[in-house]
């Protein structure tokens, strides 16, 4: 399948290494099945490790993130500093992130696993055109390196893509093959002009309101 499951043997290999993470906990999720149905697109080209630690992960705690670091923790951000790009695949939850992949990424503000690092989002749900904003804002607040064509939004995804990992919408397939050139070229340093950070303000200190 041209995919590697954390755990398990891994051999050397000179192909692009990515960390796919999917934001779904459930075994059978529509987006590990796109990650898998992209891992057999990409097998000429990228090793894909799928991090399957994500609901492991202890409660993000501001106190713990010190020199006593959670060993989970610790694993999860030696594999982000390991891989060459990361492909993040999510549902929306009640038009939000879902509380186990925001808690993964708040692990990484302080260490800067995401910045200047390759990365692709993907949310797929019925709309998830919230959560996808959401998510793609934070990523770029904590300097993921993005492109418009390594985010995408697939509503939906029931329709769209099976349930032994393929992508069966022609559209969805042509958007996806964006997506991938697209990362590759960022991790190649070919990379058209990335994305900027949203810009932050804080009306009530601008208002003189507290």
């Amino acid at each position: 399948m041209g995919y590697v499951i954390i755990n398990s043997q891994q051999f050397m290999t000179d192909k692009i290494k990515i960390l796919a993470i999917s934001g779904s906990t459930r075994k059978a999720s529509s987006n590990l099945n796109l990650i898998k149905a992209i891992a057999g697109l990409t097998s000429e080209i990228f090793s894909i490790t799928i991090f399957d630690g994500l609901s492991e992960l202890p409660h993000f705690n501001p106190d713990l993130d010190n020199k006593n670091v959670p060993q989970q923790v610790t694993d999860f951000r030696q594999q982000l500093r390991e891989a060459d790009g990361v492909l993040i695949c999510s549902p929306e939850y009640a038009i939000g992130v879902p509380g186990t992949l925001k808690n993964a990424i708040d692990w990484t503000v302080s260490s800067m696993e995401f910045s200047k690092k390759p990365v692709a989002l993907i949310t797929a749900s019925l709309s998830g055109e919230k959560a996808h904003n959401s998510l793609l804002g934070t990523l770029l607040i904590i300097e993921a390196q993005m492109t418009v064509h390594t985010q995408l939004l697939i509503s939906f995804v029931n329709t769209k893509v099976s349930g032994d990992g393929k992508i069966t919408d022609d559209e969805t397939l042509n958007s996806i093959q964006k997506l991938i050139q697209s990362l590759t070229e960022i991790i190649r340093n070919e990379k058209e002009e990335l994305l900027s950070a949203p810009i932050l303000m804080n009306d009530g200190i601008n208002n003189g309101k507290t």
